[in-house]
Parts: structure tokens; sequence; C-alpha cells
């Protein structure tokens, strides 16, 4: 994909008009990362954001005892390792491929050039900001505050906005498990009581709701599996 078609995907810039996503695409340059392969990591300088083209990418830190947790996993159209770029430090965390990637790197210096010009990319990148810090604030309360069961109620929750009764999961079991801060072997343990409670039913990658109210009362807290 060229960078221009990955800018008018991506919600970062929408609304951009043409003339001014052409400008952008300009000081995009377009990279490909196989799966597995690192894009950055935690302490790198940040020398630019990357925003997805095709593929996903797995932003992550790592403990001492090298233990991961999750923050993130984008896919098309989603921008990687912005928030560093205005503050002009190094990133906080890793990213890795976890498919076949291609995504549009855009340099720092030539970013803060073409902003000084258009005011208005600024403002779009800030209103995803504000989301990054709102997903922020419930995955530490989520890892803080409740038990497995409510973690992943919670993920379910988030997951089947707009009613949804079945949930595909777009992540491998263990990459889940890193996201909700527990093991595999314990999400597959909660999966099974959840399923043995008449909560959901699972098939595979596919979680099917069969208690939507339960469910939503253990995101919230208000209850506990018993």
């Amino acid at each position: 994909m060229e960078c221009f078609q990955i800018i008018i995907a991506s919600s970062l810039f929408q609304g951009l008009p043409e003339a001014q996503a052409q400008e952008l695409a300009a000081v995009g340059q377009r990279q490909r990362y196989a799966k597995g392969e690192w894009l950055f990591a935690e302490g790198d300088p940040a020398e630019g954001f990357f925003v997805v083209g095709r593929g996903r990418v797995r932003v992550f830190k790592t403990a001492w005892d090298g233990r991961e947790q999750t923050l993130h996993i984008l896919g098309p159209g989603e921008p990687v390792g912005e928030v560093p770029v205005f503050a002009g430090t190094h990133f906080p965390a890793s990213a890795q491929a976890i498919e076949d990637a291609e995504v549009c790197f855009f340099p720092r210096a030539s970013l803060l050039a073409a902003y000084a010009h258009n005011p208005a990319l600024p403002m779009a990148m800030l209103a995803v900001l504000a989301r990054r810090l709102r997903e922020f604030t419930g995955l530490i309360e989520n890892l803080s505050l409740k038990e497995m069961p409510q973690r992943l109620a919670a993920y379910l929750v988030h997951r089947a906005e707009g009613g949804r009764r079945a949930v595909r999961l777009d992540v491998a079991k263990g990459t889940l498990a890193t996201i909700l801060g527990a093991s595999p072997e314990t999400l597959s343990r909660t999966l099974g009581r959840l399923s043995e409670a008449g909560v959901i039913g699972v098939s595979g990658r596919t979680i099917t709701i069969h208690d939507q109210d339960r469910l939503l009362r253990l995101a919230q807290g208000v209850e506990k599996l018993g």
C-alpha cells in the first residue's frame, strides 16, 4: 500500500482534504515488517511514528524478569508510537509485528514541519491520544482491581459493543492472556468457568455470549464468578 492510501484509511487523519493528505504522504516512508520483526524497542529514540496499513502490531512492556504485558494490538489505520514523538523522548514500550505488516513511517522532523503548515493535523492526533488514555485507564483498573473472570468479562463486553452475541478473537489466546495480565492456563480455566456457568460458549476462537446481563455485571465488578 502507498502512504497516501494508508493515510486516507486512517482515523487519525479522518476528514483531511486530499491535497493535505498528499502533502503528508510525501513525508511518509513505506516500510514492511515480517511476522515477529520489531518496529522499535523500549528505550529507542522516538524519531517518528507509524501508521499500520496492513497486518497487526503488538505494543508491549517487558518486566525485569522477562514477563511481557501487552498494551495494544493495533491494526490497519491505527497509529503506533505516536505519543513520545511530540515530546522528543524515547519509546516507553516495544512494538512487534504479529503478522506480516506494512506501515507508513513519519519521521518526526518532517512531520513537525508539516504540522506547522497545517494545524488541523495535530488536532486529529489529540483525539486519538485521548482515546488511548481512556484505554490505559481501563487497563490499569482491570489489572489492579479486578479478578481474572471480571477482566475477561470486561474484554468481551468491549468486543461485543453494539449488542453482538458472538465475538471472534482476533489474537491468539496466548496473546489475549498477556493483555489480561494472566497465564494462558489461567485464561483457559477462566473461559471454562464462564462456559460452565452458562455465561458464554467457546468454540475455537469464537465466543458466544449466552447471558449478556451477567457478563456485564461481572465486567462492572458488581458480581463475582462463584
